[in-house]
């Protein structure tokens, strides 16, 4: 029986959150708890890479993090960003994400289907006359650089925030009873085996948002049961509305 969740990010701020439809359909609780905190790079660490984001005429987004970040550096630095950017996301609700910052419909928006950057690259090298800035975390492998690289478009990468470890207080550690763990990253899987180095998965269920979170779930030593996103269910809340009905049946 699955009846409690551990959501591995902050808590939804709408009250709209599929997370609670969830709970309602299926009688779950969902906890929500981080695995670790992501800090955005100041002005001042920014410019130590010697980018000037006006050099660029189109951004890429492979996460909401990534998003804050760069909206959040340009106003530190007091720079305008042109109205005529692009912006490639890796999936649908991260393009959506763009419009807390600026209004969507003006803009040039493109984004995948999978939420794989492989299913973005494509589309991007439709734009080969753009120059492309790829804002990301200070822990990150060179997949996009090769895959970019590949298609001969002109970009660069640059670090735009740092993730760090959100330890679990002694308390947590012994009230640590959830029937399923939902991660969205590497860095949360390796944020469990840090907080709970005998960590045995036994009969708690794993789910896993993202190819690199899934490949990091088997390097650990442990296998999902739900993976996310998918032609069929774009979201993680979807993956987990299909996958607790499935078991009902």
């Amino acid at each position: 029986m699955i009846k409690k969740i551990l959501i591995s990010q902050p808590r939804p701020s709408s009250e709209k959150s599929p997370y609670y439809d969830l709970e309602k359909e299926h009688g779950v609780q969902c906890v929500f708890r981080p695995f670790f905190k992501v800090e955005g790079l100041s002005a001042k660490e920014f410019r130590q890479q010697k980018i000037n984001l006006l050099d660029y005429t189109a951004v890429v987004f492979t996460s909401r993090h990534a998003i804050d970040n760069y909206f959040k550096i340009a106003k530190e630095m007091r720079i305008t960003i042109p109205e005529d950017m692009k912006y490639f996301c890796v999936i649908e609700t991260i393009a959506l994400y763009i419009q807390k910052y600026v209004q969507y419909r003006k803009r040039k928006i493109f984004f995948g289907n999978t939420g794989k950057i492989d299913d973005l690259v494509p589309i991007m090298a439709k734009h080969k006359a753009e120059k492309f800035l790829v804002p990301m975390s200070s822990v990150h492998n060179d997949d996009v650089k090769n895959m970019l690289d590949e298609k001969k478009l002109n970009h660069e990468e640059c670090v735009m925030y740092r993730t760090v470890s959100n330890d679990f207080t002694e308390e947590e550690k012994n009230n640590f009873n959830y029937d399923m763990l939902v991660f969205f990253s590497p860095t949360g899987v390796k944020a469990l085996k840090k907080n709970f180095p005998d960590f045995k998965q036994g009969d708690i269920k794993i789910a896993a948002f993202g190819p690199a979170t899934t490949k990091t779930v088997a390097e650990e030593g442990l296998h999902p049961d739900v993976e996310a996103p998918s032609k069929e269910y774009p979201s993680m809340s979807s993956a987990l509305n299909a996958y607790l009905k499935k078991r009902k049946k």
